[in-house]
Formats: C-alpha cells, sequence, structure tokens
C-alpha cells in the first residue's frame, strides 16, 4: 500500500471511529443522567430509595440481558446497523422519559434507554477490530471507553445545569434529541469495515455460538476482570454517587458535580497507559485488574469506615479510584480478543460487558434494599449510607472467587494439546 493510500486509510478510520464513539457518548450521558436527577425523579414520581433504584436496576438489567443478543446481531449484521438502531431506540426511551408523569411509563423509558444503550459500546469495540491494525487495538479500546466517558461530563454539568433552570422535560428532551442527532451521523459516515478489506472470511466451523463462548475461560476471566473493576465505579456513578456526595458528605451540587466529573479526567491518564501496558504485556492484565481492585477497596475503606464527613481531598482521591475502575474495566475485552475466532468476538464482547452491568445491577439494587431497611422514610444520612455503600463487599468476595476460578481453567485448558491449539 503506498503511503498516500495509508494516511488516506489511517484518516478514514479515525473518521469511522470518531463518529461511533459520538454515538458511545450519547449512549453513556443517557446512561448516567438519572444518576444527577435522582432527587428530581424522587420529587416527581413520589418514590422511595428502593423505587428510585428500580429505576437504575431495570435499566441495567436490560442492558445486560440484551449483550449477549446483542453481541449475535453484531456477528450478523454489522456495527453501522446496530449503532444506529441503538442511537435510535435509546432517543425514544429518553423522550418518553421526558413526558413520563408516572413510573411505570418511567420505567419503560428506562427500559428503552438500557436497551438501545447495550447495542453500542460493543459495536462501537467491533469498529475498532476491523479499521485498525490489531497491536493499536488495544489502545484504542481503552481511548473509546475513556473517552465514552465524556457521557458522565454532560450529564454532571450541562445535563444537571439544564434540569435544574429549565426542568425535567427540556432537559430529557434534549437527550433524546441527540440521540436521533447521531443516529442520522452513523447512517451517513460509518461503515462497518475498510471497502478493500470486505468481509473476513470465516474458517470452516469456527462460529462456535454461544455455548463454545459460555465453555471458554477466557471469556470467563474477561467477565469477572470486568466485574470486579466496573461495578463499584458504577454504582456510585449512576445512582448513589451524588446522593452520597451532597446528603451524606454535605457537599453542594455544584462541587459533588465537579467531583464525579473529575473521573473523566482520571480516565484521560489511566485509559491510554493501561491500553500501552495491555498490548506490551499481555501476560499481566490480570496483575493489573487486581491492582486496581485492591487500590479501590482501598479507597474505598479509607472512606466509609470514619463515621463522620470526610476532607475534600480523600474525596478526591475516592474519584481517583472510581475513575481507574472505569478505565480498566476495558481490559475485560481484550481476554477473549486474543483467545477466539473473530465470528465470536461480537458474541464474546457481549458476555464480557454482562459481567459489569450485571454486578452494577445488584450493588445498585443492593443499596437500595439497605437504604429502605435503615431509613424507611427516605430521609436517609451518611450512616445509611455508609452501610449501603459497604455492602458490595460481598459481590467483590464473589468476583474475586470467579476471576480465581476462570484462571485456574484457562491454565488447565492451556496445559492440555487438544485444547490448547
Amino acid at each position: 500500500m503506498t503511503a498516500p493510500r495509508a494516511a488516506t486509510e489511517t484518516w478514514r478510520a479515525l473518521a469511522v471511529w470518531a463518529v461511533g464513539l459520538a454515538a458511545y457518548v450519547v449512549a453513556v450521558t443517557g446512561r448516567t443522567s438519572l444518576g444527577v436527577a435522582g432527587l428530581e425523579a424522587v420529587d416527581r414520581f413520589g418514590i422511595s430509595a428502593s423505587v428510585l433504584a428500580t429505576f437504575s436496576v431495570v435499566q441495567l438489567g436490560v442492558y445486560a440481558a440484551a449483550q449477549i443478543p446483542a453481541g449475535m446481531l453484531l456477528d450478523r449484521l454489522g456495527s453501522r446497523t446496530l449503532i444506529a438502531s441503538g442511537a435510535l431506540v435509546l432517543a425514544v426511551g429518553q423522550l418518553l422519559l421526558a413526558a413520563a408523569e408516572t413510573v411505570p411509563v418511567a420505567l419503560c423509558a428506562r427500559l428503552l434507554i438500557g436497551l438501545g444503550d447495550a447495542m453500542t459500546l460493543i459495536s462501537v469495540l467491533r469498529l475498532v477490530v476491523a479499521w485498525f491494525p490489531s497491536r493499536r487495538v488495544p489502545l484504542l479500546t481503552q481511548l473509546t471507553a475513556m473517552l465514552g466517558q465524556l457521557g458522565q461530563v454532560v450529564s454532571a454539568l450541562p445535563f444537571a445545569v439544564l434540569l435544574r433552570t429549565e426542568g425535567w422535560a427540556p432537559a430529557f428532551a434534549t437527550l433524546g434529541g441527540s440521540g436521533v442527532l447521531v443516529a442520522v451521523l452513523v447512517i451517513a459516515a460509518v461503515r462497518d469495515r475498510p471497502a478493500e478489506r470486505g468481509r473476513t472470511p470465516e474458517v470452516p466451523g469456527s462460529r462456535g455460538g454461544v455455548v463454545s463462548v459460555l465453555r471458554r475461560p477466557e471469556s470467563w476471566q474477561g467477565f469477572f476482570a470486568h466485574l470486579l473493576t466496573l461495578f463499584p465505579a458504577n454504582s456510585f456513578l449512576f445512582l448513589w454517587g451524588m446522593p452520597f456526595l451532597t446528603v451524606g458528605q454535605g457537599l453542594p451540587a455544584t462541587v459533588a458535580g465537579a467531583l464525579i466529573s473529575a473521573t473523566v479526567v482520571v480516565g484521560f491518564v489511566v485509559g491510554p497507559t493501561v491500553g500501552v501496558l495491555t498490548g506490551r504485556f499481555p501476560h499481566r492484565r490480570v496483575v493489573i485488574v487486581l491492582a486496581t481492585v485492591t487500590c479501590s477497596t482501598l479507597a474505598w475503606c479509607s472512606v466509609l469506615l470514619p463515621s463522620g464527613p470526610r476532607p475534600l481531598w480523600q474525596l478526591a482521591l475516592l474519584m481517583l479510584a472510581v475513575g481507574a475502575g472505569v478505565a480498566t474495566c476495558s481490559i475485560g475485552f481484550d481476554f477473549p480478543r486474543t483467545a477466539l475466532p473473530p465470528q465470536d468476538l461480537g458474541t464474546a464482547t457481549g458476555m464480557v460487558n454482562v459481567g459489569g452491568y450485571s454486578g452494577s445491577l445488584l450493588a445498585v439494587l443492593l443499596m437500595g434494599l439497605v437504604l429502605d431497611v435503615l431509613a424507611p422514610s427516605g430521609d436517609f444520612g451518611l450512616a445509611d449510607l455508609r452501610m449501603a455503600f459497604a455492602a458490595q463487599g460481598f459481590l467483590l468476595a464473589l468476583g474475586l472467587v470467579g476471576l480465581a476460578v476462570a484462571l485456574r481453567a484457562g491454565r488447565r485448558r492451556a496445559a492440555t494439546p487438544s485444547t490448547a491449539a
């Protein structure tokens, strides 16, 4: 390939990736918007903490349940179709939420938002695999996950301002309009792969399907790595972070929003670093995951064990741990990427994504239940929030055991000549 042609293909790949990334930013904005609108949702619908948690549980449950079906559709229909479809479904959900005045309608809206969101990230990651050399895929995967968290900044700052100045309906209707816009951009600009490359040829018998993916220990390694790094961050960012910082720690909403947005800044540093390290030292992926989990656990313990509000610098360190978890979770996708056939990567990527978001679902639901037990009136304080966040410890133990079992199964498979090939 000549140098000008190579440069042209590189710019084309970057343009396709940028549009896909824009769709992911919109999806993350929709995913996290309820985290800054939780108190408004309580007032609008007259609900308790556990019902508020149900809003996120429904969204996360649909997101997690749709991952493997979405991955199978991705393997058959391609990224362009799924990203555009996801953006439109998410837009409908946001518009419905803008008009919702009852809990059932709002729950239906969150269901649609979760479904649209489920189609997006795995499809953008497939674009990265299709358009870029394999040596760049770990870094681009991290950049995708990291830059996608700009949606968190959008929800924590401009969306929050719009919500408090213009009200519920205009704020969520604006998010719906952004979904329609990004769907149009995807249809116009995104292609599943470079035209001259055509469809990746399938090796006869290489498409194993869901059962084959589920049987591979690398899939489960990615599943539990994703769960361990992501659920503590998501339970904070999706719903309970703003109440923890404002009601629990006594911070103004603007300061709390700035702290939450700082997690994205952390990702800008941690994400590329993790991507480079993963590409250069693929056999050290587990070490990076466990180091991230250890730092996150220590940061949470330092905030939750003392009984009183923590100083701002200590909360900033907690945001560092939260941002590192979001940035590191994408390592999970690398476990099956380097071991499974290309034709099964959509399904495998979906399965890995189930890990983090099923864990997040359980964490959000568990915290809502704990808060309802400790503060049935809904007037919870710092002591209640501390206990709710601490209750996530059992998910941490579950994830560590699962990862250990999957790693052991992988070593046994590698040691068996008939399966290691």
